[in-house]
């Protein structure tokens, strides 16, 4: 399994090394709301009550899950674990952008999730005494290296369990009938010279550069979490740290260039951006009215009524020296933890769950292909999904994936200061200034708050 190993290898190096861990809110167009999915699963579990149960079978498994995009494709899952062990199994899936905030409400009940998810080592610290230490599980056991896991302490209390990447999903043939390829696309300076030059043939050619660079709650994580990844990256590379308690900035007029080419390079005005949602930047992609996407492989049923062969991935350039060699961004955000305030049972019955997902032919092939993932598990399949097939040629071909420093991002509040300057800024109602303020000194008063 190739494909999934170089994958596998690059994120293990790059944990090692400190620098990695997952960060922000993954969602999509299909994002479902908690309530939507509360009814849903309770649906389900009402039908799955009426299955034979199995005599052995005790306790039963609640999972909050963290990503819209795979809310169907999770109920399905527990539908058919029920039906296989007669272990009730209830899916709920907060809404965008809402699942810390779902999370705390739903673990102050009496019936709280026995799983859950954080999205790396400053979310861990936020749930550490409510996760039940995994040592010794057999699910720990099956994991392909321990880079996989987060400990407090001698514990280990959370697992990783998809890596993904995230570039500038691109339709081939729109790229092509503007006269370029994606191999003439290997620095900021191409980007920006293929961007500008469908820009002036906009009307002609009938597509524009780039999606709308929504900054509705359904989208704006693309641009506060994943894109502001890339300047603290290249920050941390270059002062040679894996966090830090005040960023300096460094690389923040790449910031602006790459925003400025996302919002005026565009499918719409730069004023119209704080009420454009995920699924416009969809809509938008599907319908051929541009070329690039600025997403995750993890949106590959997004788009691939487009097709695969019109569909490309190049990293997010800008401007920095050496990026020609640089790949996708690759990491985790996703890590399960199980709620040690459950019963035994459902303790026992959330581990059995989770084991079953990531060695049963039905739970890796769930997994792989129909929810697109790339596992770090002993007996994963290798995924179809093409988008990830393109990261994995990136590590092939000896390009350095970017890590994921999001995690280190001090607060969610950091992440809505720095949107809400950016949406200003977009709208012209703000200025850059305004932009550097949230991010350097939004980012040291954050961090204290955080660490006292």
């Amino acid at each position: 399994m190739k494909s999934k190993q170089t994958i596998s290898l690059a994120l293990a190096s790059m944990m090692a090394a400190g620098l990695l861990a997952g960060c922000g809110s993954t969602a999509s167009s299909t994002a479902s709301s908690a309530a939507e999915s509360t009814a849903a699963s309770s649906e389900a579990a009402s039908s799955e009550a009426a299955a034979p149960a199995d005599t052995t079978a005790a306790g039963k498994v609640y999972y909050l899950n963290f990503k819209p995009e795979q809310d169907e494709a999770w109920q399905a899952l527990a539908k058919t674990y029920t039906e296989e062990t007669g272990v009730p199994v209830t899916v709920v899936t907060a809404a965008s952008g809402q699942y810390e905030t779902t999370l705390m409400s739903e673990m102050a009940k009496s019936d709280a999730p026995t799983l859950f998810q954080v999205n790396g080592p400053v979310g861990l610290a936020n749930w550490k005494d409510y996760c039940y230490d995994l040592t010794g599980s057999k699910i720990l056991g099956d994991l392909t290296s321990d880079s996989y896991a987060l400990k407090d302490g001698d514990a280990t209390v959370a697992i990783g369990y998809v890596i993904e990447s995230y570039g500038l999903i691109t339709n081939k043939t729109l790229l092509e009938k503007a006269g370029y390829t994606t191999d003439d696309i290997k620095s900021f300076a191409d980007l920006k010279k293929v961007a500008e030059d469908i820009t002036a043939r906009k009307d002609e050619l009938g597509f524009a550069a780039f999606t709308s660079a929504g900054m509705d709650s359904s989208s704006d994580w693309r641009f506060k979490t994943h894109l502001a990844n890339l300047p603290i990256y290249y920050e941390y590379k270059a002062d040679g740290i894996g966090s830090t308690d005040a960023i300096k900035g460094t690389y923040l007029d790449n910031y602006k260039q790459i925003w400025d080419l996302y919002i005026t390079d565009s499918t719409c005005d730069p004023t119209l951006l704080a009420s454009k949602t995920g699924n416009d930047a969809v809509a938008e992609f599907v319908g051929k009215k541009a070329v690039f996407y600025q997403n995750g492989t993890w949106a590959y049923n997004d788009v691939k009524d487009l097709g695969d062969d019109n569909l490309g991935m190049l990293p997010i350039y800008i401007g920095v020296d050496g990026e020609e060699n640089q790949g996708l961004c690759t990491g985790s955000e996703n890590f399960w933890c199980v709620n040690n305030n459950s019963s035994d049972a459902d303790i026992q019955a959330t581990l059995d769950f989770l084991y079953w997902c990531v060695t049963s032919e039905a739970g890796t092939s769930a997994m792989a292909d129909k929810m697109g993932f790339v596992i770090p598990f002993k007996k994963a399949k290798d995924s179809t999904n093409p988008l990830i097939a393109i990261a994995n040629d990136y590590v092939a071909a000896g390009k350095t994936s970017v890590d994921w420093c999001f995690s280190t991002m001090p607060s969610e509040e950091w992440k809505n200061g720095v949107g809400s300057a950016l949406t200003a800024y977009a709208a012209g109602t703000g200025d850059w200034d305004g932009v550097v303020t949230a991010f350097v000194d939004g980012w040291a008063k954050e961090y204290k708050l955080a660490n006292g």
